[in-house]
């Protein structure tokens, strides 16, 4: 499979091609950098030198149509859905990885991203790209919306609690606390050395675009409405997530009940690890111990005395929460082994 990269120079584009240039069943034939095209990937991937001789490109569809056959898609909110639909005409393969496409309901995109959506006909094309909850839907569809990496940490925490009849859907609390390497890598007065380093910063308390996400994916679940309460944090890490979801039950549930819940909704999933240990120093999710991986560690306690459940998620924001997942989309997608190419442990320490 000839695979393709479009906005290939930021950090997203880089882990893809990290993961992409060693995998067995595809071939990296192109990668697009407006600002670096002409220069080998190496200059701006650092990481990668020695490892290919490819250069970036100019975006140019024909060319790009006739090397690939799959692309994904790392261009910016709001360009993606003006760049795409040339290639969902001539019949491509595509993972897109902005939100453009991520939210099913056109009217949302007025609300949570302020612009109206140039093609609320294609939005219903796309699946939402979670493979612990649409695996089969992923596996039947050409086009894929990759989740937010905010998003896909929380809901991956909560799903198997939305399913249940025990918890209080409208109450709903979701805290994450994000690594610089989420703002992306164009500089900004908000992300310099200076006043970056160090923080716990409060930046999104109401208002954060991905609880969209979060509810759609929980309403559907749960096939009733969720709301969600979700506030972000910048803190002082480059890579990792951690989404700290508070939850209030209707009725006393036990540890062995939500290990019950837990067991039974990720049953074999090949990326979900279990984490709340008696011994060590990483009793629960930890998002140092997932850098560099796909993997999504979930974690929880039973809070009695105010009848809430606290539950945990940690993963590598550039992976599970962005590249990692889309690779794992395209593996489905392609009916090979999904763990290909992303069967890595986390870096240790790091």
């Amino acid at each position: 499979m000839r695979v393709g990269i479009l906005g290939a120079s930021g950090y997203v584009g880089g882990e893809l091609l990290r993961i992409l240039l060693f995998h067995p069943n595809v071939e990296v034939t192109c990668a697009t950098s407006k600002r670096h095209s002409g220069d080998y990937i190496h200059h701006v991937h650092s990481n990668l030198r020695g490892l290919t001789d490819l250069k970036f490109i100019e975006h140019n569809p024909e060319e790009i149509i006739d090397k690939c056959d799959l692309i994904f898609s790392s261009l910016p909110h709001g360009l993606s859905v003006k760049t795409i639909p040339d290639y969902i005409e001539r019949g491509m393969k595509i993972i897109d990885l902005s939100a453009d496409f991520r939210l099913k309901n056109p009217e949302d995109y007025k609300k949570w991203y302020g612009y109206e959506h140039p093609h609320p006909e294609l939005i219903e094309k796309f699946t939402y790209g979670i493979p612990e909850l649409h695996r089969e839907e992923i596996r039947k569809s050409s086009l894929i919306a990759n989740p937010g990496c905010m998003a896909i940490a929380s809901i991956l925490a909560l799903a198997p609690l939305a399913k249940s009849d025990a918890i209080d859907k409208n109450r709903i609390i979701v805290d994450v606390k994000i690594g610089s390497s989420g703002a992306g890598g164009a500089p900004s007065p908000s992300t310099h050395h200076a006043v970056r380093f160090g923080v716990i910063r409060p930046y999104k308390p109401v208002g954060h675009r991905h609880t969209a996400e979060i509810e759609q994916e929980l309403s559907q679940i749960a096939k009733d409405s969720v709301k969600v309460a979700m506030s972000s944090h910048a803190v002082n890490v480059v890579r990792g997530i951690l989404s700290t979801c508070h939850v209030f039950t209707l009725k006393p549930l036990t540890v062995s009940d939500l290990w019950k819940i837990y067991r039974g909704f990720y049953q074999n999933e090949p990326f979900i690890r279990f984490v709340r240990d008696k011994k060590g120093l990483y009793k629960l999710p930890d998002p140092k111990v997932v850098i560099g991986s796909n993997y999504c560690d979930i974690g929880f306690e039973v809070d009695e005395h105010v009848n809430r459940i606290v539950a945990f998620s940690a993963i590598d924001n550039l992976m599970k929460g962005a590249a990692g997942t889309a690779v794992q989309n395209m593996n489905v997608m392609l009916n090979i082994d999904e763990k290909t190419g992303l069967q890595s442990p986390g870096l240790h320490p790091v």
